[in-house]
């Protein structure tokens, strides 16, 4: 466990108490990217929207479903896959790119997988493809983003694992630190991820006090350019609707 890095418990639970879209601004004030970076961008969906946010540490795989394997193995049975897993820094996130010309044929992960990830302590899973088992996952609490639903497993089955994948324009390696939430994935870098929760604090304050703004009997178009304007707001603040 020692090749991956992981933030300290009392930083990474202040970054799971955030919604997604607050930790996206924060991330973007930091300017360790272009902001057209670091984010999902495509069909790939929350399944549960209301469960929490889901945070943690990549672990990838490439699978196909569309044709049978070489070897006539169960999706699920892969030691390999698991041993590789557990050697994620907890808590973990599945993250499969379905690599078939056409992703979605069969789900990879259903029920079974499910509860075997969240014995691993994976929180969910990610992936292009699609899943199954909508109600008893949901039950059990793991999260799903998924492009597809599909009934059948067809042929489906693990290629290869560890190594980069894309996930609708979002590169993700093992080790990575996800958060995500009913608005989609975002990747936190690690080299910022302790700094996040204090500049979201600062973002929130100053969207609230806009909001109280716009919906006080105070609110003008020149008090808008004035407040907008004023040294101590962001210069983000003007694209707020």
């Amino acid at each position: 466990m020692g090749k991956y890095s992981a933030l300290p418990a009392a930083d990474f639970e202040k970054l799971s108490a955030l919604d997604t879209c607050t930790v996206s601004n924060a991330i973007e004030r930091s300017k360790v990217r272009l902001r057209n970076e670091g984010f999902a961008s495509g069909p790939t969906a929350c399944r549960f929207p209301n469960l929490g946010p889901m945070v943690g540490y990549a672990a990838t795989a490439r699978i196909r479903t569309a044709s049978a394997p070489m070897a006539q193995r169960c999706y699920y049975d892969r030691m390999d896959w698991w041993n590789f897993v557990a050697s994620i820094p907890e808590p973990r996130v599945i993250v499969l790119q379905d690599t078939d010309h056409r992703p979605g044929v069969g789900a990879f992960v259903g029920e079974i997988h499910a509860t075997i990830a969240l014995a691993l302590k994976c929180r969910g899973c990610v992936t292009n493809g699609a899943v199954r088992d909508l109600p008893a996952v949901e039950a059990m609490g793991f999260q799903l983003f998924a492009a597809y639903v599909s009934p059948s497993h067809s042929y489906a089955h693990i290629i290869e694992f560890g190594e980069p994948v894309e996930i609708d324009g979002l590169q993700i390696a093992s080790g990575d630190l996800l958060h995500a939430d009913r608005h989609g994935v975002v990747e936190v870098p690690l080299s910022i991820a302790a700094k996040i929760p204090e500049e979201a604090a600062r973002i929130l304050d100053e969207e609230r006090a806009l909001i109280r703004f716009c919906q006080s009997g105070h609110f003008s178009l020149e008090g808008l350019s004035d407040y907008i304007r004023n040294p101590g707001s962001d210069c983000d603040l003007r694209w707020v609707p």
